[in-house]
């Protein structure tokens, strides 16, 4: 099986390091012991995302907006083979191509802040045959030989196992801490907010339910000397009916006896404003995902300077995780020219994230162009005079 290119590739310099001055360990730093790559929080992120919409939201419209490039190779037959394994690849079931696993690996490592991928070879070992999105319950993670290392560990019962071909896996962190491997979760932070946001939303659901579905007290003064049990269970009897006949789209009246009195039970409460304090909650929560309001439906009072603005930073955030991903799918690349026997080097080239940019871009484009008509034209009638 060959898992190794050509023997004329140069090869990438392994990352070393000669001393650490800046930690404890440093005289005994060794493999450590192994850590589960999936957080003990993940199953809070996962609720998260199912009971607040808009955390889910956010984090699925990162990933659509991050998403568009293209794989450039310098050599026309590495071109063509990398477009076809680009489009053709398979990523798992009910997904093709390098763009669909790329996503996930991206939501991934969003929801957990780790993510880890392995290149399936085909059983002829010649190609990769597909990507795989690994489960992070399925690995651990351990610091490597040195300080710039990390090793992933096939998880089991009695610890964790090494893998047999670490070269064809891959793993990405995000944002981690210092001295730590595995990276921090987008979600961090939120839960406490998500919690006083669901109980709000949990308190207006059962004041609706009490409120909004009417319930009526009846309240009978009989005259005096009459049976007043019989007045009220005939009253009752009566209201009842014509309850049930207006259920059915029926209307009749209620005609009583005596000093008789309805009212609507709770008609005197108020319910609690919520509006400022969910709005509070979801600005906490918005900022914390890095989006501008609009893109999530919050129609929030903004001008247009503010927009761009808005526009220009979730730029700058959706090209930290570009640079994040790009490494994983040039090393993706590099292994497919490989093992196809394939020369050519290998660059990730990315679209451009506003399409506003590019409609400013293609006015000037414009503008330029029907300057130059018009400067033209004025030459020509200036040399024909």
């Amino acid at each position: 099986m060959r898992l190794f290119g050509r023997k004329d590739r140069e090869e990438a310099p392994r990352a070393g390091v000669a001393a650490l001055q800046t930690s404890r360990r440093a005289g005994e730093w060794g493999r450590g012991f192994p850590a589960p790559l999936r957080p003990g929080e993940a199953a809070l992120y996962e609720g998260l995302r199912e009971a607040v919409p808009i955390i889910d939201a956010a984090l699925q419209k990162i990933v659509r907006l991050t998403a568009g490039f293209r794989v450039v190779c310098s050599d026309p037959r590495g071109q063509a083979f990398l477009d076809r394994f680009r489009k053709e690849v398979p990523a798992g079931s009910g997904c093709r191509g390098l763009d669909g696993f790329l996503s996930g690996y991206l939501m991934s490592l969003l929801t957990y802040g780790s993510a880890a991928g392995e290149m399936v070879l085909a059983p002829t070992g010649d190609r990769i045959g597909a990507l795989y999105l690994s489960d992070l319950r399925d690995l651990e993670i351990r610091r490597g030989e040195n300080p710039l290392e990390a090793e992933l560990l096939l998880a089991g019962p009695g610890g964790g196992v090494p893998l047999p071909y670490p070269e064809l896996v891959f793993f990405s962190a995000l944002n981690p801490e210092p001295g730590e491997a595995a990276g921090r979760s987008l979600l961090r932070g939120l839960p406490f907010l998500s919690s006083v946001l669901m109980e709000i939303y949990r308190a207006m659901g059962e004041n609706f339910r009490r409120v909004g579905a009417l319930r009526y007290a009846v309240t009978v003064k009989p005259e005096p000397g009459s049976d007043a049990q019989g007045v009220a269970d005939a009253v009752a009897r009566e209201w009842s009916g014509a309850m049930e006949a207006a259920g059915q789209g029926e209307l009749r009246d209620f005609v009583a006896v005596g000093d008789v009195s309805i009212r609507v039970i709770g008609a005197d409460n108020q319910f609690i404003d919520t509006e400022i304090p969910v709005r509070q909650l979801l600005e906490q929560i918005v900022a914390k995902t890095g989006l501008p309001p609009f893109l999530l439906g919050l129609s929030w009072s903004t001008t247009e300077r503010m927009s761009r603005q808005q526009a220009d930073i979730l730029t700058t955030e959706l090209e930290s995780y570009r640079s994040i991903l790009t490494p994983v799918a040039e090393r993706i690349c590099r292994m497919a020219l490989d093992l196809a026997g394939l020369p050519g080097e290998v660059g990730i080239e990315w679209e451009s994230i506003s399409l506003q940019d590019e409609v400013e871009a293609a006015n000037a484009r414009y503008t330029n162009a029907r300057a130059a008509l018009l400067e033209r034209e004025l030459k020509e009638k200036e040399g024909s005079k």
